[in-house]
């Protein structure tokens, strides 16, 4: 008897609860978020430098919504998320997910100059291989000429010297390397490679210009006559160009 009038008053008590919303919100599960509230979300995260939430909301928006008018947005912001919060690796992929579905977009010129800036960063120390640094380059190099009357293009050019100077002292790392071990000759071409290929670093061009003719005379002494005039006239072309 209880159980029953107990039953009868939830049912006569329904229509108040359906009114105020309580069945919905205590039997529903609760509405997604829609493309926009997404969006917004994760700017104010970005807003609040809290990057990693940014992401989060940027992501779900790109998996729920891919053909939102929004989600182009999302997938720089995605990256530009990652960037802030550097993650550089993370950056450059979502930068290169949305060049490979948006190659025409406007955006393009901010994209590679971000894909530019990200493997810049990830530079460590000059002993050890420069596979980002030399991607940089080459995004920046592409940018100048794809897009070369934009602001990221002339900005870019900073950044393309910063590489090569990166790229020189690794190859002078390297030469100098050879000359400490007395491999004279593998020595020699190192400094020449540079005073071939970044002539325009300035701030190591007497450094390498002096090791390169020091390198030149030991490694002479190891060579037999014919050798000698071959080098002999490599080392004169050059050093006419200098």
């Amino acid at each position: 008897m209880r159980k029953r009038l107990i039953a009868v008053c939830l049912l006569l008590m329904m229509p108040v609860f359906a009114g105020c919303g309580l069945i919905d919100y205590y039997f529903l599960p609760p509405a997604e978020d829609t493309a926009q509230e997404l969006y917004e979300a994760g700017m104010d995260y970005m807003q609040e430098k809290r990057y990693s939430r940014a992401a989060e909301d940027f992501l779900k928006l790109k998996d729920r919504f891919p053909f939102s008018p929004l989600t182009p947005k999302a997938g720089i912001a995605l990256g530009d998320a990652y960037f802030l919060d550097a993650k550089y690796p993370e950056a450059v992929d979502a930068y290169k997910e949305f060049e490979s579905l948006h190659p025409s977009s406007p955006e393009m010129p901010y994209v590679l100059y971000q894909m530019g800036q990200a493997n810049l960063k990830m530079f460590r120390t000059i002993d050890l291989r420069q596979d980002n640094v030399r991607e940089a380059l080459e995004l920046f190099y592409r940018l100048q000429e794809t897009h070369p009357d934009t602001q990221y293009a002339k900005a870019a050019k900073k950044s393309i010297y910063e590489c090569r100077k990166i790229l020189a002292e690794h190859e002078i790392f390297v030469a100098d390397f050879f000359w400490r071990t007395d491999k004279f000759g593998a020595a020699w071409h190192r400094y020449l490679y540079v005073i071939e290929n970044y002539g325009d670093v300035v701030e190591f061009k007497e450094y390498v210009r002096k090791q390169a003719e020091y390198s030149y005379f030991e490694y002479q002494k190891t060579l037999s006559e014919e050798e000698r005039e071959r080098v002999q006239w490599t080392w004169k072309r050059l050093f006419k160009w200098l």
